[in-house]
């Protein structure tokens, strides 16, 4: 499948740090969060579709990934 912005999530436990590469025009689109999953969502959402959405994560970092989708959201967690 065909991303048209690809997005790096750094996700910590009081903030959360996104870049999103639009694919199409090259623009860069930096963004920090708090850690509310709506909050996160909201920004991924407003972003060009379709996207994909990456980020690492220890044993205990996967809610966010089951989060993003179930919302239908195309998330790896590297």
């Amino acid at each position: 499948m065909f991303e048209r912005t690809s997005v790096g999530l750094d996700v910590h436990a009081r903030s959360v740090a996104g870049c999103a590469l639009d694919a199409q025009t090259g623009e860069i689109i930096p963004h920090r969060m708090t850690p509310d999953l709506a909050e996160i969502l909201a920004w991924i959402v407003s972003l060009p579709a379709p996207v994909r959405v990456v980020y690492e994560a220890g044993p205990t970092g996967f809610g966010l990934a089951r989060f993003l989708l179930a919302a239908g959201i195309d998330t790896l967690v590297a």
